[in-house]
């Protein structure tokens, strides 16, 4: 009977484990910001005691088709070794998992070279055979596949979403124009690639975990139930379902848990979800994606006083000090636009933050245009509140944990209140 209560207690705390998991995205490209938005390794280290696994970003493929450092002088010992000095973490946090990231939207070299490898067998084997020795070099725990595959997007915006729904069903559910000749290829070729690095990783226990980068179409790419068998886990990117560089005229929700009236349900947190498990791929193997970082848009004079979304916009919005990026704010940089107690005595330039009590489509910041003076700014923002309740979903849903992208964009200097990550420490205790 002892030894049935003690089996059970391991069983349990395993699976315990395995449904909580929390995967950091560390962008090493944040190194080369300026001012207290740099982050450099030893940063990193107050994240650690809350991460499962760490992921750096990235690695790219080369001309011979073999995995190659994206930044040779920063990540290589010829430069700055910063692989090293990240996988050198691992000694004061053994229970981290070190994997590095090829592709993630970073390797902008020749984009049609991630399809040539599903392509062909030749150079999907020189691939496979190059990723061994390069972690084995590097002293990663595994590789993650941010394969870089064409993204779903609308042909034009019709005005109306009544427009957007006509375009969804004809696309199988997928609001998306693109069409690619070859993607029961690409399909195909993916999964192999996937069994072949399996075979290839298996007997030096390397991980092997792959990242739906936001707005892939995962059910053209991706076979579900295949994939569950060769891979550890997915890490779903379930947001940027709204971007100034996809809908510059429109600002909404980027990262919707749930759709909001008349909004298409599978460009939402749950929709993304539901779409692979209902392809039959385990939940315990789906790790959800929470961004740490705001969307923005620049609004005009013609723009709805109320702030409420969908609301017309003019392209992306001014960029931060720290990220220096149009569109996009790090938690640290939205903070300080929020209107509250701390930030009062600068009030035209401040955002009127909006709350979700519903826990549906995430809060949002707003400002309108004053003249020539202040620029208008609508920004979708998540906050600490926001990804806790997203780490609730994950643990209602049974997942297998949350994953972080990135932890540079987190607060991790503790500038909004004194509590460093508090993105990633939220949603973790959220999870748990």
């Amino acid at each position: 009977m002892l030894k049935l209560i003690v089996a059970f207690a391991a069983v349990a705390a395993s699976n315990f484990a395995a449904a909580n998991r929390v995967v950091c995205y560390y962008d090493s490209r944040s190194i080369h910001r300026e001012g207290p938005g740099r982050m450099i390794p030893s940063d990193i280290d107050p994240v650690l005691s809350y991460c499962t696994h760490l992921i750096y970003g990235y690695a790219k493929i080369d001309s011979h088709q073999k995995i190659a450092a994206l930044d040779e002088s920063l990540d290589l010992s010829s430069g700055k070794d910063n692989y090293r000095a990240i996988t050198a973490l691992k000694k004061r946090f053994p229970q981290v998992k070190f994997l590095l990231s090829v592709g993630g939207g970073a390797d902008l070299d020749d984009a049609d070279k991630y399809n040539k490898i599903l392509e062909d067998s030749s150079n999907r084997a020189q691939f496979v055979h190059s990723v061994k020795a390069f972690l084995k070099r590097n002293d990663f725990d595994g590789l993650d596949l941010s394969w870089q595959l064409p993204e779903i997007y609308k042909k034009k915006d019709r005005g109306t979403f009544g427009s957007i729904w006509h375009g969804v069903k004809k696309t199988f559910g997928y609001a998306h124009s693109h069409k690619d000749e070859k993607a029961d290829e690409h399909r195909e070729g993916f999964t192999k690639l996937v069994q072949d690095l399996r075979k290839e990783l298996r007997d030096d226990n390397l991980l092997l975990t792959a990242t739906v980068l936001s707005n892939v179409n995962a059910s053209m790419y991706f076979e579900a139930d295949k994939l569950a068998k060769e891979i550890d886990q997915i890490h779903l990117k379930a947001f940027d379902f709204k971007s100034p560089q996809k809908d510059p005229n429109e600002a909404d929700y980027s990262a919707a848990l749930f759709p909001s009236e008349q909004r298409d349900p599978f460009f939402t947190v749950d929709g993304q979800v539901r779409s692979f498990i209902e392809r039959g791929f385990p939940s315990n193997k789906i790790i959800l994606g929470i961004p740490t970082y705001a969307v923005t848009w620049k609004l005009t004079s013609e723009s709805k006083i109320s702030g409420v979304p969908p609301i017309q916009a003019e392209g992306p919005g001014e960029e931060g000090p720290q990220t220096k990026s149009p569109g996009r704010l790090s938690y640290a940089e939205v903070c300080s636009l929020i209107d509250n107690p701390i930030n009062k005595g600068n009030n035209k330039h401040l955002l009127r933050r909006v709350n979700d009590p519903a826990k549906k489509s995430g809060s949002y910041g707003f400002r309108l245009p004053d003249g020539d003076s202040i620029e208008g700014l609508w920004a979708s923002f998540t906050d600490p509140d926001t990804a806790g309740d997203k780490a609730a979903y994950a643990k209602a849903k049974s997942l297998g944990g949350i994953a972080f992208w990135d932890i540079s964009l987190d607060d991790f200097r503790g500038v909004c209140n004194g509590v460093k990550y508090p993105i990633i420490h939220t949603a973790k205790n959220r999870l748990v």
